[in-house]
């Protein structure tokens, strides 16, 4: 077993643990420091998970979950449809900027209240009287589901990419729905095993997937760089494309933002491991923007190295595979040996990151249902003795993400509509929870004590990030063309609609008997 001195490990026989497993407790070499236990204590909640996170290995949790260049990658279709190579530049440093703002936000919060619950908990704490149960309800409803779909969406990604691959390298190959919902359950299934059995070990994965991250980047680059023709400069920073028949080539590219945003977006995954990390009020927020700068950097490497090596913009969307971005390996290299092996770190970061995304899911699925906010909570909210993990939770997030994926047996539609959710859900989450701690400096309210701050820059970040939320949130329910049928249509709106509904209705006929906001639980002392 591992013991904690300082900041290093060292291995040992510990009895004491099996009696802190029987009562369900962590042992104390993984209750953190003792800046993690007043939190804990503040926020009325008990060390049951262990705190085995630290800034390196929850930095590499979020740049591999995120997964920003291989986002841009696999969605490049949209933003070069609407937005062309110019509209993806411009809108990646726009929305980089953009989400920086917002996640400022959110880490400075995390500091505040570092819990797993994250968002649904900072509404509980911030929001005024009158609005705080619901509104805290509705944002565990949406941060659960959204999450939940996430998974979904990067296994559905890696999975469809070994598909693209098969095409290529086979002609023949019938293309075949259900080809990749087997993939995403294989895909799913084998995440769960790092979840599990090998939890343990989950903040060494995560910095050795860090590194593959990083390397892979490169092992991509070079070959674009040095065997790709070059596209004109001034026509990749100025030339915009209206694929999508919009009436303007800036509505066009607001529409196309949705694969700068899917690249940026979800790095308050972080958040939700907060009871499993080191001096989380501290390490955290710092790891949450280490990890953004990180990714944004090689995100951007990445679209520029890709915009100017693409090669005719109509022949890679057309491509056979369904990913433009193997069409213009093949293309750059000229053999399927090196196209094979540039998209498997694709995959390989991407199954990758679907780990990281069964940890997040789960562990805010657990947090959720800690507060009674869901049916059947008490089996959500069980953590198995011993092993320190939410076990039920992280399996339940495994037949979610089954059941999710047979739906593209049917429908690919649908299935693309639930994925959709991902993306309004947190963006909903991230709107409310910091709507909340602005109304309370507008109103010059006193804050919790907290060590990472934005200072007397709060006020204009947090409307900074608001102005920059609401207009993303509203163009994510956009189809990408103006000519909409039921294949093209994006069906976002209805599940947003029905998610929301459904946790209203269930509120009103159960949840707000049951439901415990985690600010009844909070016990701080006025302005600490």
């Amino acid at each position: 077993m591992t013991v904690s001195r300082h900041d290093s490990q060292t291995t040992c026989a510990c009895p004491d643990d099996e009696e802190y497993a029987q009562k369900s407790l962590v042992a104390p070499r993984y209750m953190g420091t003792l800046a993690d236990q007043r939190d804990m204590n503040a926020l009325g909640r008990v060390q049951v998970l262990r705190r085995n996170f630290r800034f390196i290995s929850i930095v590499g949790f979020g740049c591999t979950l995120i997964c920003t260049w291989e986002v841009i990658l696999t969605l490049l279709s949209a933003g070069l449809t609407d937005g062309g190579t110019a509209g993806l530049i411009w809108g990646f440093v726009a929305v980089s900027i953009g989400f920086s703002l917002v996640y400022a936000s959110i880490a400075e919060m995390a500091s505040m209240a570092p819990t797993a619950g994250g968002q649904y908990h900072w509404v509980s704490e911030f929001a005024p009287r009158r609005g705080q149960k619901f509104l805290s309800y509705i944002t565990g409803w949406l941060s659960a589901m959204g999450w939940q779909c996430a998974i979904v969406s990067i296994a559905y990604l890696a999975g469809t990419i070994i598909q693209g691959l098969i095409v290529l390298n086979q002609p023949t190959y019938d293309f075949k729905r259900w080809h990749g919902t087997t993939l995403v359950i294989a895909i799913s299934t084998f995440s769960i095993l790092f979840n599990t059995f090998l939890a343990k070990n989950l903040p060494f994965v995560e910095g050795l997937i860090l590194i593959i991250h990083v390397v892979g980047l490169f092992a991509i680059i070079i070959p674009l760089w040095v065997l790709a023709p070059r596209n004109n400069a001034h026509a990749v920073f100025t030339q915009f494309n209206n694929g999508g028949g919009w009436d303007s080539s800036g509505t066009a590219t607001l529409v196309g933002l949705s694969t700068t945003i899917t690249s940026m977006l979800g790095y308050d995954c972080s958040v939700h491991m907060s009871e499993e990390i080191k001096d989380a009020s501290e390490t955290l927020p710092k790891a949450m923007m280490s990890s953004v700068a990180v990714n944004g950097v090689l995100g951007f490497i990445m679209l520029v190295t890709l915009c100017f090596t693409l090669g005719e913009v109509g022949m890679v969307l057309d491509s056979p595979t369904g990913f433009p971005f193997i069409q213009i390996f093949y293309n750059t290299t000229g053999s399927f040996v090196a196209t094979n092996a540039m998209t498997a770190v694709l995959v390989v970061t991407l199954t990758a990151s679907t780990i990281t995304e069964v940890a997040t899911a789960s562990r805010q699925l657990w947090s959720f249902a800690r507060d009674e906010g869901l049916p059947f909570s008490s089996f959500f909210a069980y953590v198995t003795p011993g092993w320190n993990i939410p076990l039920n939770s992280v399996m339940v997030s495994l037949i979610v993400t089954i059941l999710l994926s047979m739906i593209n047996i049917g429908s690919q539609v649908a299935l693309n509509a639930v994925i959709s959710l991902t993306i309004t859900s947190l963006l909903s989450a991230y709107i409310v929870s910091i709507g909340c701690v602005l109304l309370k400096r507008l109103r010059g309210e006193p804050l919790p004590h907290h060590r990472w701050s934005l200072g007397k820059f709060g006020m204009a970040v947090n409307m900074g990030a608001l102005a920059f939320l609401l207009p993303i949130f509203i163009f994510a329910f956009f189809p990408l063309s103006t000519s909409v049928t039921r294949e093209t249509m994006n069906w976002s709106v209805v599940m947003y609609v029905g998610v929301i509904g459904s946790a209203s209705t269930y509120y009103l006929v159960r949840g707000r008997h049951h439901f415990i906001p985690p600010v009844a639980l909070v016990k701080r002392e006025e302005g600490k």
